[in-house]
This record gives structure tokens, sequence and C-alpha cells, in this order.
């Protein structure tokens, strides 16, 4: 099969969904804590697909609120504001792209990952005084290439699927060989097309090969993450797991065991939480 190059699929990309304009308000002002709960509320609410799947979030085991939450307004007085921030997120990706279209590809899986390595993300980001809701956004954003490639290309995805299904190659490499392009790359054109902040771009460009100069290092926080959350999810006696992650990386983060153990002791927990969300 013909391989694919960047600037194909980057002419492409304007035949995808684009986010609300609410959610692009709030990937611009992840930085803004005193964002005013009124007006995001009422942003939120004009939209009434995305408030419905918000609101069956806020409802979910996962935030265990012992009332029914009705509307906006309330789940943010409940769950606070940056916990609304990221369903809203969270409820806006999930619902942007096509589901079904590539035999073989888990859209349920892949958000189950993509919430798993932004609860990590944010976890770290908390140990190292980073900006967690930068850290959870990055990570549930950092695999975004790969539906892009879902999306455009399914019928050759199929293929990617099967290769990798072979045992041959890691998800990247199958990619690499049978499309010629990667979901990072093609993530960090979808972050460039879709004006993400530079941090944010860099992060899922980097987040296979973190020790690039000049990727920043949320890079880092979400290729850990990433690795501790495939971990997790590959076995549940993380006791006598290894994760595969740089090692660059990983001394920058300066985590030590006794950190690891309690980070995947509170992971190994949402984990289990996340499995009672329907997204």
């Amino acid at each position: 099969m013909t391989q694919l190059s960047l600037q194909q699929v980057t002419d492409n990309l304007k035949d995808l969904p684009t986010l609300p304009a609410v959610v692009m308000e709030l990937l611009n002002n992840l930085e803004q804590e005193d964002a005013d709960i009124s007006v995001l509320a009422k942003k939120v609410t004009q939209d009434l697909a995305l408030t419905a799947k918000t609101l069956r979030y806020a409802n979910s085991p996962f935030y265990s609120t012992l009332i029914k939450v009705t509307t906006i307004q309330q789940a943010i007085s409940l769950l606070g504001m940056e916990t609304v921030k990221q369903m809203v997120l969270s409820a806006a990706l999930s619902g942007c792209f096509p589901e079904n279209n590539c035999q073989g590809f888990d859209h349920k899986a892949f958000w189950k990952h993509s919430n798993a390595v932004a609860y990590v993300s944010k976890l770290i980001a908390r140990r190292m005084n980073f900006n967690e809701d930068v850290a959870f956004t990055a990570g549930l954003l950092h695999d975004i290439g790969l539906l892009a490639l879902v999306t455009l290309y399914p019928k050759q995805f199929e293929q990617v699927i099967q290769y990798r299904q072979s045992g041959l190659a890691t998800q990247f490499e199958a990619e690499r060989k049978i499309l010629g392009i990667d979901h990072a790359a093609v993530g960090e054109a979808l972050a460039v097309e879709w004006n993400f902040s530079d941090v944010m771009k860099n992060a899922i460009a980097g987040h296979h090969h973190p020790d690039q100069p000049g990727i920043g290092f949320l890079a880092s926080i979400i290729h850990v993450a990433d690795g501790i959350a495939h971990m997790l999810n590959r076995n549940d006696a993380p006791a006598t797991q290894t994760i595969s992650v740089s090692v660059v990386s990983w001394n920058s983060l300066n985590l030590d065991q006794a950190s690891l153990d309690t980070l995947i002791e509170e992971a190994t927990i949402k984990f289990k939480k996340l499995e009672q969300i329907d997204l």
C-alpha cells in the first residue's frame, strides 16, 4: 500500500470536525485560575449534546456524588471548577470523532486509556508542583493523532492493527511500518490546526520521545504517565512490574521507589473507578 506523507495528512485534517468553541476557550485558558463559573456553565449549556454527556459523567459512580446532578452549575458547585472543566473536555473530545468506522479499533478502550494517562499525569504534576490542569489535559490529548488517523484512514489503520496483533512491533512501530507516519507527528499537526498552545503541542509531539531538545518538561510527565497506564492495564499485580520509559525522563521527574509505589497505588484506585464511567 502507498504510505502517507505528513503533508497529505495535514491537508486532510481540515476535514475533521472542529471542537466546540467553549472547549477551545477552555484549552486556551488552562492557566487561568479565576475563570467565571456562571460564564462557563452558560457556554456549556448552549451545547445540548455536550451538556448531556457532561452530566452523565457527573452522575457516574466515578464521581460518586450523593445528589443527582441536573445542571452544569450544580456540577461545578459539587465537584469543583477544575473537575467539571476536565469532564467537559472528555465529553467534547469523545463526541468529536465518529465511532466504529475502523474494524478492530476500540474507541471505549482508547478513551479509558486517555483518561487514565490524564489522571496519572495529574498525580505526577501534583508531586512536581506543575499545573495539574495543564498536565491532565495534555494526558487526555496525548494520543489525539491516533484518532485522526483512525477517522481519516480507517482501512489503512485496520492494517496497522493487524500488524500490531502479529506481535512484531509496538503500536508506534506498526504505524511507521504500514503508514509511513506515526500518531505523535499527526497529533502535533492537529494541535497546530486547532491552535493549541506550544506547551500542549510539544507534549503531544514528544510523548514517545521526550528527550528531544526543546520538547519541554510536560512531555516527560505524559511519557511516564503513559508508561504507568500501560503497565497497570497489562496486569493486576503491579508489584511484579516494570515500566518501560525513557531513563532521562524518569530521572527528570525525580521519583523514588516510595513515590512510585504511592503513585501506582493512587492510579490503581483511579483505574478501577474509571471502569465505572460510560465513556
